[in-house]
């Protein structure tokens, strides 16, 4: 405390100061020993003037005996999913030769054969159990979680800790789907609708922030905003190459949050939790997939075990990572194109090469639709339909030429 603030003590007003203080005291007194004595009546408890809390007949102090049943819009929400939020465990093989014995390593693995090395965790997320079909119970969570996993976990509310199958997974939407056994399952979560939701009403995330030691971990906050565009790296090269739809939330996410159900007061889940910033300046920006997106996915997931996209069948590079130089001299392009993909690499029998599109084309009108960069190529060519034909706008040695390119599907290619 500085010098200027210090107390200084009064001369004069004693008296009156007093008198006033023990008015003012005794009012106190009798409002908060009229509030407690009231209290106890209705608790049927005996009240003694000089009690600071609880006491028992040895003088000891101690809790009451009264529990306080509270209830809210929350905690009903919570308690219709909570059963359904699971933790996922990442299962990976470890090389431990050299260990033996001390830590297992003659263990059985997941592929049933016997060697050097044995299944360790390697990571922990989230999951919501979305269906239970006769003996099987389905779990939604996160690509990113089970990704390059040699077994996975699931470990239920309960504690119950199942094996689980991995179904179908995709990286663009950061999705997967596992089953599980349900015969230790109790209950599945239902979807809302997301396109429905308002921005400012209450969100409540369930997962397992920082793995199983927090499962069931409840936090709550507001729908921030919808439709934000989140860019990520998908491959993790360091490089920005899909843009991500989602809702934006302040309740709290932390990693192992991921694969984890946001819900609304309702009890519905409204989305996937799927990142947050997490930088010293940022807090408060969680990100969770919409269900209307999650729905469409898993139901593809589970039909095919993987999402069946149409794709060009090229490698691609943004135009603003080739020089100037290279534009001009390789790719010939006109000074006033500064947007647009190159065609790196063609996929023999792709619908690009039967299309006629060659390596260093330049796209940059996509079924009528401008093309800037590789990202927004990928969503044209997404959002196009299987068998039907598009218009493809393209620079080929300084010449603007068009092409119709039938849309079909393939494993390796953009």
């Amino acid at each position: 405390m500085s010098k200027n603030s210090e107390e200084k003590p009064r001369k004069r007003g004693t008296l009156k100061s007093g008198i006033l203080g023990g008015i003012i005291g005794g009012l106190v007194i009798a409002v908060l020993g009229g509030g407690y004595l009231y209290a106890n009546d209705e608790l049927n408890m005996p009240a003694t003037s000089n009690q600071a809390g609880v006491v028992d007949d040895k003088g000891k102090v101690t809790t009451t005996d009264v529990s306080v049943n509270v209830t809210s819009d929350v905690t009903d929400a919570v308690a219709k999913v909570e059963d359904s939020v699971v933790s996922v465990i990442n299962m990976q093989k470890q090389n431990l030769e050299g260990f033996g014995g001390i830590f297992g390593s003659d263990t059985i693995d997941s592929s049933g054969s016997s060697d050097d090395s044995t299944l360790q965790t390697a990571g922990e997320g989230s999951g919501v159990i979305y269906k239970i079909d006769g003996k099987t119970a389905y779990v939604v969570t996160n690509h990113h979680v089970i990704n390059e996993s040699d077994a996975v976990e699931v470990l239920l509310k309960d504690g119950t800790k199942v094996k689980a199958e991995v179904i179908g997974s995709d990286v663009w939407t950061d999705l997967a789907v596992l089953s599980i056994p349900a015969d230790k399952v109790t209950k599945a979560a239902t979807f809302g609708d997301s396109d429905s939701l308002t921005v400012g009403e209450p969100a409540i995330a369930i997962g397992s922030p920082l793995g199983t030691n927090f499962a069931s971990s409840v936090t709550q906050g507001i729908i921030s905003a919808k439709n934000r565009n989140v860019d990520t790296d998908v491959n993790g090269d360091g490089v920005v190459d899909w843009t991500m739809t989602a809702l934006q939330t302040d309740a709290a996410i932390n990693p192992g949050n991921s694969g984890g159900a946001l819900i609304n007061i309702a009890g519905q889940v409204i989305g996937i939790n799927s990142m947050k910033i997490s930088t010293d300046t940022v807090e408060g920006m969680g990100f969770a997939i919409p269900s209307n997106d999650v729905v469409n996915i898993i139901n593809q997931l589970e039909t095919d075990g993987k999402v069946i996209r149409p794709v060009l069948g090229i490698s691609l590079l943004d135009i603003s990572q080739i020089s100037e130089q290279q534009q001009e001299s390789v790719l010939k392009l006109p000074k006033d194109v500064t947007a647009g993909v190159v065609v790196g690499q063609v996929q023999p029998d792709s619908a690009a090469e039967k299309g006629g599109l060659e390596k260093y084309d330049v796209i940059v009108k996509f079924n009528g639709e401008e093309v800037i960069d590789t990202i927004s190529l990928r969503k044209e060519i997404y959002k196009s339909e299987l068998g039907k034909e598009v218009e493809v706008e393209y620079y080929r040695n300084g010449k603007l030429e068009k092409t119709n390119i039938t849309m079909t599907t393939s494993e390796t290619m953009s």
